[in-house]
């Protein structure tokens, strides 16, 4: 049956935008039929072109804006909206932070929860050049070997050499290699035939350390040429300690393969985090926003109310972050890890900080919680900084039959949040404290946040 739409494809019309989704699109309207529209912001009355439709809403891009919104700023450049880099930063950053502290709060309205208060987000004095890793593909652009971005919802791929959000230090060394690569005629990767050598760049630095990592993604097992380019790369980037060739030989968009041939120097990177060094690994999951993680890792450890006597379970353990921060203030940490390097890293980084109080396994969070639940382990608090995705429902039953007194849970996605805070109500849990937003991705909608629970 066909559906009558208000609106049609190629249509502009003059509307009135009210609000912003989670994806930090502007929301249009018409007879309650909602268009979603790219770089909008609320208050502002535009004229739109349809682009696509559905039956249940629209996409529409900006044809003129008749009336600016306050907060409106100049972006640095259109690349960074094309290539989804960075999609607010239209908006100012003081709104930028009200918009993440409102979706948060928003959400828990949504399922009757209104009385959770959600505080102001922490922002960061420089919201630009934050990110300490970068994962930059590479590929054959008018004839020589290029790096920069895809445009989004698309294989094209857009040259950039400044990426706004990313440590510039970072930026400079991906055109270094990137020139040193075209000297020697390297072959750029191509997705359609599944040829060609260098698929992705990528680099690390530590933030405190300025120790750099350089990532040399190949689609076949020998790079030619690797002497000269690493020590061409060695000579013209001083910072550099680690250069491994990562293979990856599948046809897939997953961009590390399983193989890492260490080229020089080492396997890792050191850098500090409130205090502590860690071994980073190049497949290592570390926090790319390293001043915010200190900031939203102090809140936790806070929220979780150590005194030195308690047992805490950390049930995404990675390298070992929380738990080693936690451990310098709690009786004994237990960290579970599903990927096994992370866990050798974790156990790596405790000898490193000379930390005697944290034991580290390998395994799936709810399968090795019910086990430690078996062994009599009765933790105080547990600690929980899961995917996107968010909690699967049998690690809830797992951690709320240990009875922990506290559940400190650090977000990266609000509508799993709230799924998850609502499951452990099942159980017996309430949050106990206002919800903490920290801004770790500013000029993105992404929001992380810590939220405490404590059993009734």
């Amino acid at each position: 049956m066909k559906v009558d739409l208000p609106v049609h494809k190629g249509e502009v019309l003059d509307v009135d935008i009210m609000d912003l989704t989670y994806q930090g699109m502007g929301v249009a309207k018409v007879d309650n039929y909602p268009i979603f529209i790219e770089n909008a912001l609320p208050e502002e009355k535009i004229a739109v072109k349809v682009t696509k439709t559905t039956k249940n809403f629209a996409f529409g891009e900006v044809e003129q804006i008749h009336q600016v919104s306050p907060h409106r700023v100049n972006p640095k450049g259109r690349v960074y909206r094309q290539t989804g880099i960075a999609p607010l930063q239209h908006l100012e950053y003081s709104e930028q932070l009200k918009f993440k502290q409102h979706q948060i709060a928003e959400l828990f309205a949504k399922v009757h929860m209104d009385d959770v208060e959600v505080l102001p987000t922490i922002g960061m004095d420089n919201p630009t050049q934050y990110r300490n890793k970068a994962q930059v593909p590479v590929r054959q652009v008018q004839g020589q070997l290029t790096t920069g971005f895809y445009k989004k919802n698309s294989h094209q791929l857009m040259p950039i050499e400044d990426y706004y959000i990313q440590d510039p230090e970072i930026d400079k060394a991906i055109v270094v290699i990137r020139d040193i690569l075209r000297k020697y005629h390297e072959a750029a990767y191509d997705e359609f035939h599944h040829s060609g050598t260098i698929r992705t760049i990528m680099v690390r630095r530590g933030y405190y350390s300025h120790e750099m990592m350089v990532v040399i993604v190949t689609r076949t097992k020998h790079l030619p040429m690797a002497d000269v380019v690493v020590q061409e790369i060695q000579a013209a980037l001083p910072e550099v300690v680690s250069i491994i060739q990562n293979v990856n030989q599948k046809r897939t968009n997953v961009i590390l393969g399983p193989d890492n041939n260490v080229l020089a120097g080492k396997s890792t990177i050191d850098d500090q985090l409130l205090g502590l060094t860690f071994a980073i690994s190049a497949q290592s999951f570390y926090q790319v926003n390293p001043q915010q993680t200190e900031k939203l890792y102090q809140m936790a450890i806070n929220q979780a109310g150590l005194t030195g006597n308690e047992t805490v379970i950390d049930a995404y353990s990675g390298i070992g972050t929380i738990s080693l921060t936690m451990a310098q203030h709690a009786k004994q940490v237990y960290g579970v890890e599903i990927v096994p390097a992370a866990v050798d890293n974790a156990k790596q980084n405790a000898d490193k900080n000379n930390i005697k109080n944290a034991n580290f396994v390998l395994g799936s969070a709810e399968k090795v919680m019910a086990q430690w639940q078996e062994d009599g382990i009765k933790p105080d608090v547990v600690v929980v900084d899961p995917p996107r995705k968010g909690l699967d429902e049998a690690f809830i039953e797992s951690a709320a039959a240990m009875g922990p007194k506290r559940v400190v849970y650090i977000s990266c996605n609000p509508s799993t949040l709230v799924r998850d805070v609502q499951r452990f109500g099942e159980h017996g849990y309430h949050i106990s404290a206002p919800v903490q937003p920290v801004d770790q991705f500013p000029q993105t909608p992404h929001i992380e946040s810590v939220t405490v629970l404590e059993r009734d």
